[in-house]
């Protein structure tokens, strides 16, 4: 029978611990606490999310179960829901955020050699959402309709190693592309993008920052192409087109004009121009209908 440390344990194992002891010391994590420190807390709490737990419940009787090895888990004996009910309330929010960057920043830079399938060496981003019910008595403040409580998670997803960058909390009514004006743009950087993120005056900021956005187009968009790059069709790329966008008020003030590429699957695909070939772009947003894998969970493929 193996004797040596447990699983859990070879992965706690890999954070900065000293890292951690700092924050806790920084937002005085610790103060007056007894038994339950912040880092049982966090292991605690990191245990419950690989083992899948649903609650505080949950999390007290799996632990429960097996006492004898609480002590190589890096935990105290007997974890009480109660003492992490008020854990999770009272301590500082600041310290788990803050490790958080921390340990993502640790793990960036071990993928950062990683090929991505194109031939690209600018880190790429993927910007996209999801929705998440909540129930409408514990959080009214989240209220959407009347009879519905839910929030929006907005995840940039760094695709060397499929690492969050960053994440923002916001209410279920929050628009997607209202997120680019919180958005920090990298210089060189390429972000993946879908239709709920394509406004123009919002991302002639990212061109403004030498940035390069890849994103879907909307079947109402209106257009006008200026001219049309040379393309290779057995790549699956159809063209390569530059345009500029039809507006009510005429073309003043208007961005520079992005370039436009269409694949054998639709819909087109929206870059910023002259910094992006068009099969690279093609091959970094793959539609969901596709074989391969894509950073939207599809890839592309002729029809």
């Amino acid at each position: 029978m193996y004797q040596g440390q447990l699983v859990f344990t070879q992965l706690m194992d890999h954070l900065p611990r000293r890292t951690f002891r700092r924050l806790v010391q920084r937002y005085g994590g610790n103060d007056r606490v007894r038994r339950f420190t912040c880092w049982h807390q966090f292991a605690s709490m990191a245990f419950a999310q690989l083992t899948f737990r649903e609650s505080l419940r949950d999390i007290e009787a799996c632990l429960g179960a097996v006492p004898e090895k609480l002590y190589h888990l890096g935990l105290p004996g007997g974890v009480a829901r109660n003492t992490l009910a008020v854990a999770n309330e009272k301590r500082d929010w600041r310290i788990y955020a803050e490790f958080a960057q921390k340990v993502i920043a640790q793990g960036r830079r071990l993928y950062t050699d990683d090929a991505l399938g194109a031939d690209l060496h600018q880190t790429v981003y993927a910007l996209d959402s999801t929705t998440i019910d909540l129930c409408l008595s514990l959080f009214p403040w989240a209220r959407v309709g009347r009879e519905r409580s839910s929030i929006k998670v907005h995840t940039l997803l760094d695709l060397h190693g499929n690492i969050p960058a960053n994440l923002w909390i916001t209410t279920a009514s929050f628009a997607d592309n209202r997120l680019l004006d919180v958005l920090v743009p990298e210089p060189g950087s390429i972000y993946i993008m879908d239709r709920g993120y394509l406004d123009f005056v919002r991302l002639a900021y990212l061109n403004r920052c030498r940035a390069v956005f890849v994103v879907r187009a909307r079947s109402n968009l209106k257009f006008r192409r200026l001219y049309s790059h040379a393309v290779d069709r057995s790549t699956g790329l159809i063209c390569d087109q530059r345009y500029y966008q039809k507006l009510w008020m005429g073309m003043i003030k208007r961005p520079p004009s992005p370039r436009r590429g269409d694949r054998l699957v639709r819909p087109a695909l929206h870059r910023r121009r002259g910094r992006l070939p068009g099969r690279a772009g093609a091959v970094l947003h793959r539609p969901a209908s596709s074989s391969a894998p894509g950073p939207f969970g599809g890839a592309c493929r002729p029809s």
